[in-house]
């Protein structure tokens, strides 16, 4: 019996032991720190080190052609090119800017609800749920125009999307609209 007691015991200092190397430091040990192993070893932190871009001394001579490619990039760059300003793609900011409009679209603050799905479509350019809901705030706004357009967007992204059926019905809506309104027009005597 007294075999089994001391085996018990010392199974429990080993578990208590284990236990506590497992924690980590102590409340009064600093955590180890990176700054002080590279000290002691002499090196210096990613942070000090700065990376030299300038070429190297003989670039212009091992590369004579790299100035006319320099300067072809630059004029490329031009603004009759296609490419003339990089803006950032977020979709995650997109989404939040939807939600955002939808919650004002919900109080009837169109305009408002307007800028932020314009702005949800400057970090998603191509999103489909922001198109149909912009459709929708011009279409309260009477701006029908306008509102044809990122409905038709939508059908681009998405001619057989959850909402397409949605989206037809507002376009035909629409050119109901605008063909009543021509014809009135139309029917009208002129003066």
């Amino acid at each position: 019996m007294s075999r089994f007691t001391c085996v018990l015991v010392l199974c429990c200092f080993a578990a208590l032991a284990a236990a506590q190397s497992q924690q980590g430091p102590g409340e009064n040990q600093a955590p180890p720190r990176s700054d002080e192993r590279n000290r002691e070893a002499g090196e210096s932190s990613s942070r000090d080190t700065r990376i030299d871009l300038s070429p190297p001394k003989d670039d212009t001579k091992n590369h004579p052609e790299s100035g006319a490619a320099v300067s072809d990039a630059e004029s490329d760059a031009s603004p009759d090119s296609d490419v003339q300003e990089f803006h950032p793609w977020d979709p995650h900011k997109a989404l939040k800017d939807i939600e955002v409009g939808d919650f004002y679209f919900k109080r009837k603050n169109y305009r408002a609800a307007l800028e932020r799905y314009r702005e949800a479509l400057f970090y998603k350019n191509n999103d489909a749920i922001a198109n149909l809901r912009l459709g929708q705030c011009l279409e309260k706004l009477n701006k029908p125009d306008e509102a044809r357009l990122h409905y038709q967007e939508y059908l681009k992204i998405l001619p057989h999307g959850p909402l397409s059926e949605e989206a037809h019905k507002a376009l035909d809506k629409l050119n109901a609209k605008e063909a009543k309104d021509q014809g009135s027009a139309a029917s009208q005597p002129k003066q």
